[in-house]
């Protein structure tokens, strides 16, 4: 758009960012006397909810095979909303230096869109649901707030905060009700990222001259004043445009301080 092509994979680290949340959760399972008898790492995926169902309506016998074992996690986005409420000034930029002494990487402000997630808990026993739900729940208050690296040109880093909005709970099964197929956890959340645009290349301003005047309606000349960067041949930063190398020759990594002259204009 606009003449640029610019890919940041801005999306892509959202998601990985929402499914780390979730990656190490485990429960446990005991007997009649309270021993521990198995320890469970829940897996999660990038999937609907339906497609897992899915299968499970066509082939039953899934349940028990390892390619569809429970408990399980999946979590999607399900939409992208506007905030304008977060939104910062359009002049706001982000500024690193790049190899070029002469110029400046360059990132307008970016655009605040709330993505709403979804993350479906999959188990066949209550008691399981219970015990993932009562691990994440605690934590989210009702927010996380994770720092991510968004912009790999700026070495830019963000506070992202990841809202719990409801949970609800849907008993899936068919036929009697002994014949339970699931239990489903449903979680939806809202995480409050960016997206930004391209990152640019800007020269740096050596040289700033201001005409000024005095008076509205009839407005007489003023001075002109200029401001420049000041070194000497021995790298050293001066104020005395006397001394200073011309100032296409310094670059914003030396040792330069700031001449300023005024002129009295006639």
């Amino acid at each position: 758009m606009y003449g640029n092509r610019f890919y940041h994979e801005t999306t892509r680290r959202y998601v990985a960012l929402f499914g780390t949340l979730f990656n190490d959760i485990q429960i446990t399972r005991k007997d009649n006397s309270g021993n521990d008898v198995q320890t469970m790492l829940v897996p999660i995926n990038y999937a609907p909810m339906e497609k897992l169902l899915a299968r499970l309506e066509q082939d039953p016998s899934l349940l028990d095979t390892p390619a569809i074992t429970l408990p399980r996690m999946s979590f999607e986005i399900t939409g992208m909303t506007y905030n304008p409420e977060r939104k910062l000034t359009s002049l706001t930029r982000q500024i690193k230096d790049v190899a070029d002494a002469n110029v400046l990487a360059n990132l307008y402000t970016p655009a605040p869109y709330d993505i709403d997630f979804e993350l479906n808990i999959m188990t066949k026993y209550n008691e399981d649901g219970t015990k993932i739900l009562e691990q994440i729940l605690p934590f989210f208050k009702p927010d996380v707030t994770v720092s991510a690296k968004l912009i790999d040109e700026l070495d830019l880093f963000l506070d992202i905060p990841v809202v719990l909005t409801s949970a609800t709970v849907e008993d899936t099964y068919e036929g009697a009700f002994e014949e339970r197929r699931a239990l489903i956890w449903t979680l939806t959340f809202v995480l409050k990222g960016y997206f930004f645009g391209p990152v640019t290349d800007r020269k740096v301003i050596k040289f700033v001259e201001v005409n000024t005047y005095a008076g509205i309606e009839n407005p007489e000349p003023g001075n002109t004043i200029t401001i420049q960067p000041g070194m000497t041949e021995a790298g050293v930063g001066t104020t005395d445009i006397n001394e200073t190398v011309p100032f296409a020759d310094i670059s914003k990594d030396d040792d330069w301080k700031y001449i300023v002259q005024s002129v009295e204009n006639v």
